[in-house]
């Protein structure tokens, strides 16, 4: 049986602002442990059954989020799959649309285990003990999704009522009924009734099935979705369907498109499944299940960073740059980073939306951009700016390059404080060293790149009448970018 983990890292995480942002998602971050959570769910299902051959993952990813997907599986040493690009979200059914065509061009109709690139699992030895049975249950023609087993009555989770056990032994449950999020009185209920289970987002099945059934229920979103795989083109490991095409999709999720009207039958049997998993999950969806994840003092405060905690319990404190220091308070968010600091009553967490939507009123780039902007080749991150002139520290990964390019409206001073550059300055080719510059008139032809082993570093002094990223002209670029990306 061959298996490919599909991995959907559409997702924008806003409600973890400020360390997640729209252009470096949750998915990036290493928020539990030294992995991220992308590259925890990539290794989540290495060591599986022996009779299960397990592929090199499929990544489906905005198309702005290209290079860090690559980043996490080069950091990883992993390969993928392919990494498919969606010119703009419709959802996580035309997503799956997309990685079931992409599979079945790939290798003879694989089951496909779908995960999101956000969630948490603790107990990684028991999730791959369910899959490995999820994995049977798909190769012999089901749908099988993964119920977690409620610890309380979380009214932010979607449940799953599960129906009559399904023959075999296999554990797993005819899936009776999708159930939207409920009040805290209902939740209630369902745990002291039973056989309720929380909505995980994770499935299992063929890839022809998903096709075949995506066909049945929703055409329109089928049609589109093959239109778009059919005229799409490789750049590289990343797959572009067609963006026309694509965005001709209706937008939908895998639960209402297709695993509602699966649900049992007036029999009580259904071609989808459920499987009760108990493996310590979190859709790490809000500062308050961070904190109830996180290792945490015997005054029940999680901190990061460097922090200062007195007379305090109960708290997440997070210190990215500076130091945090709390006296005498409880029940708190403080989360710091170079440009933001967030506080927020703990039983508050859902409301950061409020922030993120304030920003985004008032066209502040906080909720796209951390500080720190990533780019393919490494990052920047602004030091001091003017009127007239701006200092960026530039960190280039080896072998990184930047385009060559020029620009209309500002010359730039390098400074090299760690590392080798290589320096193309319009005919000229130059080698610089720790405590070595170089300038690039207005208008110069010009390339950077580490030849070397080990991070370059550069202090970036631009100078001129206009300093926007958009004055950049590009005649050359590894990373195949257009002049605005």
């Amino acid at each position: 049986m061959h298996l490919l983990p599909v991995i959907l890292s559409g997702g924008s995480g806003s409600r973890l602002w400020p360390l997640s942002r729209e252009a470096y998602p949750k998915q990036f971050l290493p928020l539990v442990g030294e992995r991220t959570l992308l590259q925890a769910t990539v290794a989540r299902s290495d060591g599986l059954d022996e009779s299960i051959e397990l592929l090199d993952p499929l990544v489906v990813c905005n198309e702005s989020h290209r290079f860090l997907v690559a980043e996490q599986f080069r950091q990883m040493q992993r390969a993928t799959t392919a990494i498919l690009l969606e010119p703009e979200g419709r959802n996580t059914a035309p997503a799956l649309a997309l990685a079931a065509h992409c599979a079945m061009a790939t290798v003879s109709d694989p089951v496909m285990l779908v995960m999101p690139a956000d969630h948490l699992v603790v107990d990684e030895a028991e999730f791959r003990r369910v899959v490995s049975t999820g994995a049977a249950l798909a190769e012999a023609g089901s749908v099988v999704t993964f119920g977690i087993v409620p610890t309380g009555p979380e009214t932010g989770y979607g449940y799953i009522r599960q129906g009559d056990p399904v023959p075999g032994g296999s554990g797993a449950f005819n899936l009776q009924a999708f159930v939207e999020k409920p009040d805290r009185g209902t939740a209630e209920g369902y745990l002291a009734k039973g056989g309720y289970l929380w909505n995980s987002g994770l499935f299992m099945m063929k890839a022809s099935l998903w096709l075949k059934l995506l066909m049945n229920y929703r055409a329109d979103i089928a049609a589109a979705c093959d239109k778009a795989s059919a005229g799409g083109a490789w750049d590289g490991d990343f797959f572009r369907p067609d963006k026309a095409q694509f965005a001709a999709s209706p937008s939908d999720s895998i639960d209402y498109a297709v695993m509602e009207p699966l649900t049992a039958q007036s029999d009580g049997r259904s071609q989808a499944v459920v499987l009760p998993l108990d493996a310590g999950w979190s859709d790490v969806g809000a500062w308050s299940t961070l904190w109830s994840v996180s290792e945490r003092d015997a005054a029940g405060n999680a901190s990061e960073g460097d922090v200062f905690c007195c007379d305090s319990h109960d708290n997440l404190l997070i210190a990215k740059q500076r130091m945090l220091a709390v006296v005498g308070v409880s029940n708190l968010i403080v989360v710091e980073t170079p440009d933001a600091v967030l506080v927020l009553d703990k039983e508050k967490a859902q409301d950061v939306k409020s922030v993120t939507e304030y920003l985004k009123s008032a066209s502040r780039s906080e909720h796209v951009f951390h500080r720190k902007v990533h780019r393919p080749w490494g990052n920047y991150e602004p030091i001091d700016e003017g009127s007239r002139f701006q200092v960026k520290r530039l960190t280039v990964n080896p072998g990184g390059c930047l385009s060559l390019q020029m620009h209309h409206h500002r010359a730039e001073h390098w400074i090299v404080v760690k590392g080798t550059a290589k320096v193309t300055r319009g005919e000229e080719t130059l080698l610089l060293s720790e405590n070595q510059s170089t300038y690039i008139p207005l208008g110069t032809l010009h390339r950077l790149e580490n030849p070397g082993q080990i991070p370059l570093e550069i202090i970036e002094v631009q100078s001129g009448g206009y300093l926007g990223e958009d004055d950049i002209v590009r005649f050359d670029d590894l990373y195949n970018r257009g002049s605005a990306d």
